[in-house]
């Protein structure tokens, strides 16, 4: 083991990290589309469901093995199972950082953009073409996307450069604290709202035939799996710099339980808005964008709202861009022996190109569909989130369910008490498989 490895200041530096990567674009961006999509309250159940029974055990089985190899995603099936081809998931997770973050960023910055705009006051009322053709210009645009893009990847290329301690632990101790002030703050303002409470019966009050559909059951499924950062090496690449001490299943459940309530809190925000002003909740990713922007040129004090609400949405992609970085920086530093900051810049400069794709395809070379229909953003989306997570995932499951065995698996993960670590590693060993390969399957249309 290395004795000179960086390690977090405390358990509740490495939780807030973790949930920092946790909560996301996922949970405020995705989370609200997709269950909008999927009949709200019932898809809410399910998703709750999922974190608890699949989500939750997977993050422990993920992290334990970064803490007991201390070594990044694919430093930890070499060391603990060398001259094995296990280690070639760990590179499918530095793959996977790199292409997410390369489309994460872009739209990272589309949020600064807006945060900006709402920050000087240009947004505070309809721009002349409207709130849908200004995000198509701006999108569609050459220059601007770009530049918001550097400069959500040098905020984050400074943290991560600055170190584990002073670096990504520091600022999530800042972020995610304040991300929770601030969504509660929205969340109270958004249910004072006149017809708030169709909202909130949409987002808790389940409609069961919905439940039929079974695209619903693999997108609670997916949405948990998404959520939680669980398959691209994050959460191994954090355990590693868990010290033996510290106890795992409790910081695990804490993680997934606050990425549960800022998922939760995050509708809350947005659907008694939406149903407040009668937008259709399903109306995806533009819900964010072009929807959201709209209302809060409608209502008391919008432009605060608008203020706050994409200063949240920054802070949650600045904090998980940080632990997607992380992931090929730990791996560069350990094989090619380099500084940090040397690993981030370049690591950095390289995710800045991959973006530069991503986000020309919203506009010149938008004619580029690279799988199918899809264009540059969507394809990298579409190849890191439903196959080389699902794998990655799937590869975690079978290494601690039938790698490691039952003792080393228990160990490991800190169960001793014997009921609840028989249920967790059954779960790993069999559910867990068997329910990534349907979400995989579905995904490749197979299902």
């Amino acid at each position: 083991m290395n004795s000179t490895r960086e390690s977090w200041a405390s358990k509740l530096g490495f939780m807030l990290a973790a949930m920092g990567s946790a909560v996301g674009l996922g949970n405020i961006w995705r989370f609200s589309y997709v269950a909008g999509e999927n009949g709200g309250g019932a898809f809410l159940i399910l998703y709750l469901a999922s974190i608890l029974i699949v989500g939750i055990p997977l993050l422990l089985a993920e992290v334990s093995i970064g803490r007991k190899a201390k070594s990044d995603v694919v430093g930890s099936y070499r060391t603990l199972a060398p001259e094995k081809p296990w280690y070639l998931a760990g590179f499918l997770g530095v793959f996977g950082a790199l292409l997410i973050l390369g489309f994460y960023s872009v739209v990272a910055g589309w949020s600064m953009y807006y945060f900006w705009n709402y920050l000087s006051g240009y947004f505070f009322t309809v721009p002349e073409q409207g709130y849908g053709a200004t995000f198509e210009t701006f999108t569609s645009s050459t220059a601007q996307p770009l530049m918001w893009h550097g400069i959500f990847m040098v905020l984050t290329i400074a943290i991560v450069l600055t170190g584990v301690k002073k670096g990504i632990e520091l600022a999530n101790k800042i972020f995610m604290p304040a991300l929770a002030v601030l969504l509660i703050i929205l969340a109270i303002f958004s249910l004072s709202l006149d017809g708030a409470m169709e909202g909130l019966r949409f987002l808790f009050q389940p409609d069961w035939s919905v439940l039929s559909n079974p695209s619903v059951y693999i997108a609670a499924l997916g949405q948990a799996f998404f959520s939680l950062s669980l398959g691209v090496g994050v959460m191994m690449t954090y355990g590693s710099y868990l010290g033996d001490h510290h106890k795992l299943p409790g910081a695990t459940v804490g993680i997934g339980l606050m990425d549960t309530f800022f998922a939760v809190i995050s509708g809350i925000v947005i659907f008694p808005a939406v149903f407040a002003f009668g937008i259709e909740p399903d109306s995806g990713p533009v819900l964010v964008f072009i929807t959201l922007p709209d209302i809060f040129s409608q209502i008391p004090f919008g432009g605060v709202v608008g203020i706050l609400f994409f200063l949240s949405l920054t802070l949650a992609a600045v904090s998980s861009s940080v632990s997607l970085l992380e992931v090929p920086v730990a791996y560069l530093m350990r094989t090619f022996k380099w500084s940090r900051r040397q690993a981030s810049i370049i690591t950095g400069i390289i995710i800045f190109i991959l973006g530069i794709g991503a986000s020309l395809g919203m506009g010149a070379w938008s004619g580029f569909t690279p799988i199918g229909q899809l264009n540059i953003m969507d394809s990298m989306d579409y190849i890191a989130s439903n196959i080389f997570l699902p794998i990655g995932g799937l590869v975690i499951a079978l290494f601690v369910g039938w790698y490691f065995s039952r003792r080393e698996a228990l160990t490991a993960a800190d169960l001793q008490h014997q009921a609840v670590g028989r249920w967790w590693y059954v779960i790993v060993k069999y559910l867990a498989p068997v329910i990534i390969l349907l979400i995989f399957l579905n995904a490749l249309g197979v299902l």
